[in-house]
């Protein structure tokens, strides 16, 4: 696979674009103003524990309290030596107490006013291993195929591994001499002595490891001897991934370049009209057919849509065809998108027991491509394949955008008419309260036109019919979902007087 790495850093973020055979497959977007806390460690405090929940809240002095599922606690000096009530029970009994201090490592970013999620399982990842404190285990990374060569890191791993450092040997490490896999062991064990160190002198809150912000943890993951182009317009970016490169004993030849032309990398490479086509709800497939993608508060769902596509065939061969690609593209998306979460994905209704489990197999297929943990379940008898992904960081749309203050993040604002039914029934409250007869009614000018102009007859019967003298204002500073009342002869704003 032809693998390419574009960054460019601008005004307050920097974007990473990976594509593969010359498509875009993951984008990146690093917010100077957003401090990354992914893999950070904290010396923590406990501030609640509610076994109701199975959770418990730390404070780690960044913002809202911690959350911290009693799942994500392994450490047997945290969990009670208790049974469970019943054999059905999944209950953990765990020994944590309001004031006690605990680390802790993040590993979902906070959202809205949820704080972010914690786990008492530390790992910390290097170059080519993650190093994982407490534990026996030593693994290598299911995505490499080579049996061979998994056997010949293993052993590596069993020869260097020291009691209660546990090892998973990344998918980077394919092909790589013992040395760089030992000299990344030996870093990662000085950086751990060294954050519990400094977590015995340190006062609770406190960050005692902070990871690597997100340019260089996106770098570390995705540089390789396989990466056939890394351009990068920012003359300090460059530097850093060039002692990256020769610190890890990269071989990757004349593929890091400096991007030094005028025009904006991104605009240059055609990025750029690929993100924009991210922030819309349709994604287009080469068939014709296409995709809308929904997110909502508790999951996202995805639904296919034959739209375009003439098929030839049976209705049955066509669904199938336009399905198969449905999968490919959704992996894509969800992988350009950072979706996460619950993923309800509305197939096209195949009869063929048969058909759904050709495209099950497809999108088990296109989503080993993607770094992010998932999980996924056979298609239904109603067409829906369920599925999960791991939240990484924000989504595009959210890494993009800002929630609407019009419309409060809905995409969508009350129609004119329903503001002119507010407005009437505004004029109907206020006038069992007060005698004035002459109002100035500020609204936005392609509102106002609607109402003088469109709804003309309307306009009179309002004041008619509550006995007043309207005069409309046009105020372009007004938004198209809101209006605002004065007395004639007074400036002051009379429209929270009455509840709209």
């Amino acid at each position: 696979m032809k693998k390419e790495i574009y960054i460019s850093k601008g005004v307050g973020e920097t974007r990473i674009a990976v594509k593969e055979n010359g498509k875009l497959a993951e984008l990146h977007v690093d917010k100077e103003s957003k401090e990354r806390t992914v893999g950070n460690i904290y010396k923590g405090v406990v501030e609640n524990v509610i076994p109701g929940m199975q959770a418990a809240f730390v404070n780690i002095g960044e913002g809202n309290n911690a959350f911290l599922p009693f799942s994500e606690i392994s450490d047997p000096e945290l969990i009670a030596d208790r049974k469970p009530k019943s054999k059905n029970s999944k209950e953990i009994n765990v020994l944590l107490s309001p004031g006690q201090e605990i680390i802790v490592q993040v590993i979902k970013e906070p959202f809205d006013n949820k704080g972010a999620r914690v786990t008492t399982n530390l790992s910390i990842a290097g170059r080519f291993i993650v190093l994982i404190p407490k534990s026996k285990y030593v693994g290598v990374s299911k995505k490499m195929q080579d049996r061979y060569e998994r056997r010949r890191l293993k052993k590596i791993a069993f020869d260097m591994k020291k009691h209660g450092l546990g090892i998973i040997i990344r998918t980077v490490a394919e092909g790589k001499t013992d040395q760089q896999i030992q000299n990344d062991y030996a870093s990662l064990e000085e950086k751990y002595n060294g954050l519990m160190k400094l977590s015995e002198k340190s006062d609770a809150p406190a960050v005692i490891h902070n990871d690597l912000e997100m340019t260089s943890s996106v770098l570390r993951d995705l540089i390789s001897d396989k990466v056939e182009k890394i351009v990068v317009d920012s003359k300090d970016d460059y530097k850093k991934i060039q002692k990256m490169v020769k610190d890890d004993a990269l071989e990757i030849g004349d593929a890091l370049q400096h991007y030094r032309k005028r025009v904006p990398l991104f605009k240059d490479t055609g990025i750029d009209n690929d993100m924009i086509k991210l922030l819309r709800k349709k994604a287009w497939l080469k068939s014709g057919a296409y995709l809308i993608i929904e997110r909502t508060e508790a999951m996202v769902v995805v639904d296919v849509n034959s739209g375009k596509f003439v098929g030839k065939k049976a209705h049955e061969d066509n669904s199938l065809k336009i399905n198969l690609e449905a999968a490919k593209e959704v992996a894509v998306q969800l992988r350009l998108r950072h979706l996460s979460g619950l993923i309800l994905i509305d197939f096209i209704d195949m009869v063929n027991a048969e058909n759904r489990k050709k495209v099950y197999l497809e999108m088990k297929k296109e989503l080993r491509k993607d770094r992010a943990k998932v999980a996924v379940s056979e298609i239904s008898e109603f067409g829906v394949l369920e599925m999960t992904r791991e939240r990484t960081g924000l989504s595009i749309i959210d890494s993009l955008t800002e929630r609407c203050d019009t419309c409060n993040g809905d995409g969508r604002i009350i129609s004119k008419d329903t503001l002119l039914t507010r407005i009437d029934y505004w004029l109907r409250d206020y006038k069992q309260k007060n005698r004035d007869i002459r109002l100035k009614l500020y609204l936005n000018p392609e509102i106002a036109h609607y109402l003088k102009e469109e709804k003309k007859r309307d306009y009179i019967s309002l004041m008619w019919k509550n006995f007043v003298y309207l005069k409309v204002i046009d105020d372009i500073s007004m938004g198209k979902n809101v209006f605002r009342f004065t007395r004639m002869s007074d400036p002051t704003d009379i429209t929270h007087e009455i509840g709209t």
